[in-house]
């Protein structure tokens, strides 16, 4: 209910003039930040839809920078791979050359220089860092060179030189996320990239009669291997065996001891937790407690090298004059390197097309999201103006009305 007054007249007037200035006022500042919402109160519902709009394209732009990273990654870690494909076929060639036995000795020497100045190269490669100083090759240790030279003598050569190569990184790879939930490694494990075949660890220790006596885990490769309390050594190897693991278990049949064999040349990598002790019951690991991969028991058996095992033996063989072993395993050893370089360059250029189309797939994705967001919180500006001048129109009327009603009287001077 309304009170009448004679001041009712005055005071829906005033009220009528002062709504028609601030919807006019708020037609102008929409028309000037061509946004439909200024203000939460103008649409509730549409703010908060927009919200989330807003919040899911920050992520989609972070994603694509993400991808951008990864490819800026990928670029630096193909030049290197490749150029290492072009030294090892280098090798390869020395290698040939060197077992036809029609090469004095004297060339055999020169030959095996190249090949330790082509090794220092192969090193150099296997440690490339990226512009902002971190190793390719290391895992997620990026900090450190993934690759240790430990030099010596070597008869046939002036000097020390590179008489064994150990990673010293590890086999975590930096991941970066490119979709909701989806990542894809930054880098390559040197110890993957750089192989050249299958490795086969022998343990001595007679296992058929072990069983485990509480429940146990080990790693291999960085997959977790779970054990419960009465698993025998049949059970570690089928439990081996079915994983995803790149590496196969077995029992030796003359010493009953455990065998591992890679699938994929690289290195097997394994740990234990310090309060279990399977494998150090079982003779793979040693009581050191040392990190992976020198923490083997000092009487397990190795087999398979990597490629700068493949290179070393290379050039010793030539200083040594030894064709056969030249054209031998050494021969074999640095085609497997090779095969094993052409696969990671063909690894990096599938996660390299899967990026591309990452990117297109975000592209996209940013449009429709930008569109729908437009139509709730962009302004119709033909619309805007056809009411901005009705508004216009309203408020001159109201004006015009208001100076015919209250007509001004003396106590209006007075005050």
């Amino acid at each position: 209910m309304r009170r009448i007054s004679t001041n009712m007249p005055n005071a829906d007037l005033q009220y009528q003039m002062r709504l028609r200035d601030f919807k006019l006022n708020e037609m102008q500042s929409g028309i000037g930040s061509s946004r439909r919402l200024n203000n939460l109160r103008d649409d509730p519902i549409a703010a908060a839809h927009s919200t989330r709009y807003s919040s899911h394209l920050t992520h989609l732009e972070r994603y694509s920078k993400n991808v951008g990273t990864a490819q800026g990654e990928y670029s630096l870690a193909e030049t290197s791979i490749n150029q290492s494909v072009q030294v090892v076929q280098r090798l390869r060639e020395l290698a040939v050359q060197g077992s036809n036995g029609t090469y004095a000795k004297e060339d055999m020497n020169f030959m095996a220089t190249e090949v330790n100045e082509l090794l220092k190269e192969l090193v150099s490669m296997g440690n490339t860092i990226s512009a902002d100083g971190r190793s390719l090759f290391g895992g997620n240790d990026t900090m450190n060179d993934p690759f240790v030279s430990l030099k010596g003598r070597v008869p046939g050569i002036e000097g020390a030189v590179i008489s064994e190569v150990r990673y010293a990184g590890n086999i975590v790879a930096n991941q970066t996320e490119i979709s909701e939930g989806s990542r894809i490694d930054l880098n390559f494990v040197g110890n993957k990239v750089f192989w050249a075949e299958d490795q086969q660890l022998f343990a001595q220790r007679d296992a058929l009669d072990y069983v485990v006596t509480q429940d146990s885990s080990f790693s291999i490769d960085g997959k977790d291997i779970n054990l419960k309390i009465g698993d025998n050594i049949h059970g570690i190897i089928s439990k081996i065996n079915d994983s995803d693991l790149a590496v196969k278990a077995s029992l030796d049949p003359v010493t009953n001891s455990l065998t591992l064999e890679t699938t994929v040349p690289h290195q097997i990598w394994i740990d234990e937790p310090v309060d279990n002790r399977v494998l150090k019951d079982i003779g793979i690991l040693s009581e050191t407690g040392s990190r992976p991969p020198e923490n083997l028991h000092k009487d397990v058996v190795t087999g398979g090298g990597s490629l700068f095992d493949m290179v070393i033996g290379l050039r010793d063989s030539l200083l040594a004059g030894d064709q056969e072993a030249v054209g031998g395993r050494i021969l074999g050893g640095i085609d497997n390197s090779l095969n094993n370089l052409l696969n990671n360059i063909s690894d990096l250029g599938a996660r390299n097309e899967r990026l591309d189309h990452t990117f297109a797939r975000l592209d996209s994705e940013k449009l429709n999201v930008q569109a729908i967001n437009s139509q709730l919180t962009d302004l119709d500006m033909t619309e805007a103006i056809t009411n901005l001048k009705m508004l216009e129109y309203t408020q001159k009327a109201a004006y015009q009305s208001a100076s015919k009603i209250l007509q001004s009287n003396l106590m209006d001077f007075l005050r």
